[in-house]
């Protein structure tokens, strides 16, 4: 549990107000994360800028893949769940979970995989990485821009979910998440279900 005090609901004015507004109407609830983070709210909305331009250069589908994977290199689990329900804007959730248990079997496209990929390297062993990595991408397709936009959608999950870590910042299971989905998120990549957040 996270020594932060975060700011209640009730008590929210201004600009953390209108975050946890944003919140609300976009989820039905106020995750523990935007709770810790929106103590500074213009970084918190910078950040939430920089996540839009992102996603709207790459494009949704691509850019909660590449989330997931980077969230899945770091072992953020508070990603990995808010993300996952994401995903289910643009995938059922038998697909999903399958995804998630190890994308590179899920039947994905070959460039997807590639960028999958990318971003776990990148959270994993980003000091390795050379021209090798990015020409990969090239090679399964993709633009200098998208490849991009693919380097920086894996490293602002490494910038939030480290913070994440760093603060102690309670994991939220979205409602509604199916309990099988929660686990296969939650699995290690290619092996057995983890147990799910306390409270869930």
């Amino acid at each position: 549990m996270s020594v932060i005090e975060t700011i209640p609901e009730s008590a929210a004015a201004g600009p953390i107000a209108q975050l946890y507004a944003d919140d609300l109407r976009a989820l039905g609830y106020v995750p523990s994360h935007s709770r810790a983070m929106a103590l500074n709210p213009g970084a918190f909305a910078a950040w939430r800028a920089l996540q839009a331009a992102i996603a709207s250069s790459l494009g949704l589908r691509r850019y909660e893949l590449v989330t997931l994977a980077a969230a899945r290199g770091i072992g953020s689990a508070a990603c990995l769940l808010a993300h996952g329900r994401k995903a289910l804007t643009f995938m059922e959730a038998d697909e999903l979970e399958r995804v998630a248990r190890d994308y590179r079997t899920a039947g994905l496209p070959a460039d997807e995989v590639a960028m999958m990929d990318f971003a776990l390297k990148l959270s994993t062993a980003s000091a390795t990485m050379d021209d090798a990595d990015s020409r990969s991408l090239r090679d399964a397709g993709f633009s200098d821009r998208e490849i991009v936009d693919i380097a920086l959608a894996a490293a602002a999950r490494n910038y939030f979910s480290r913070a994440l870590h760093a603060l102690a910042v309670d994991v939220d299971v979205p409602p509604g998440l199916d309990p099988r989905l929660q686990d296969a998120l939650l699995a290690p990549l290619g092996g057995p279900a983890h147990p799910a957040p306390a409270g869930s």
